[in-house]
């Protein structure tokens, strides 16, 4: 019987080449090898890779910014999307950095289905950063997930400028 369990384990340099071939498949401004070997470099960062039956099918970079967490690429095989990867990997993030440690990312406005996976985990928008996105100039989503924002506030995210976001 062939073992279908997602598991997540630490991104190591070896995965990259399949990094490299997810990232190109799931976003039209896909992230060079250098951007990976960066932030595999970093000491304090998290990246983790999703694998199951031995084949890596998503991964998270997550960087440490003095006190706050930054989720900098979540990405899934886009044949695999919507079977609950990101889902895992961003719950295996806060687990390591901690339930109460403040993680920030951006988002598409348009990513409504990352949005609504993001708020699952009580992240909320609290800003935008103007075309953000250099393929379309689209702006991105800033969004927290904080002690105020699991209770539904922004009182404790720095410059928050509470923006609607559509509901998906």
């Amino acid at each position: 019987m062939t073992d279908t369990t997602l598991e997540t384990r630490r991104l190591v340099f070896a995965d990259l080449p399949n990094v490299i071939a997810i990232e190109r498949r799931a976003f039209p401004t896909p992230w060079s090898l250098a951007m990976f070997v960066l932030e595999l470099s970093k000491p304090e960062g998290i990246c983790l890779a999703a694998q199951r039956d031995g084949q890596l099918v998503g991964y998270i970079i997550c960087s440490r910014f003095d006190q706050v967490w930054h989720i900098m690429n979540v990405s899934v095989d886009p044949d695999l999307q919507r079977r609950g990867i990101a889902t895992t990997l961003i719950a295996a993030v806060i687990a390591r950095v901690g339930g109460e440690a403040q993680i920030t990312l951006e988002v598409r406005p348009t990513n409504v289905g990352a949005i609504a996976l993001y708020k699952q985990f009580g992240f909320l928008a609290a800003g935008s950063r103007p075309r953000y996105y250099q393929d379309n100039g689209e702006d991105a989503v800033i969004m927290w997930r904080t002690q105020a924002t699991l209770r539904g506030e922004l009182d404790d995210v720095p410059a928050a400028k509470a923006r609607p976001v559509a509901a998906p």
